[in-house]
């Protein structure tokens, strides 16, 4: 069997992972093994990281909601339940956004509940 020589594979993994690191601080972003651990831990990180993205904004809504209620003498949790008795269907970040931006047509929805 011949020989083979890697070189050319090795120099191309490798400029492929520090492309990867650049604006990594140290040897985070100049040395092969540090900058492979710091992708691989920046890739769990954004996986696990965007699944608790979608409830932080749920939460911040939830929070935006309950102020704007609190000022109009109801709870957060006696309006959502008397829209889901309303049957009506507009989602949180619709609610916070309406209460936020105008909240002349969010006193329209409050009066309808």
């Amino acid at each position: 069997m011949s020989r083979v020589k890697k070189g050319v594979n090795a120099l191309k993994t490798r400029r492929n992972i520090l492309s990867q690191v650049k604006g990594y601080r140290f040897g985070r972003s100049k040395k092969e093994r540090q900058a492979y651990e710091a992708i691989s831990h920046a890739g769990a990180y954004s996986f696990a990281h965007r699944r608790d993205k979608k409830g932080d904004f749920r939460r911040l809504w939830n929070i935006r909601l309950n102020s704007a209620l609190h000022t109009n003498g109801l709870s957060y949790s006696k309006f959502i339940g008397d829209l889901k008795k309303k049957n009506i269907n507009i989602n949180r970040k619709m609610l916070s956004e309406i209460a936020a931006d105008k909240p002349e047509t969010f006193k329209r929805i409050l009066a309808k509940v």
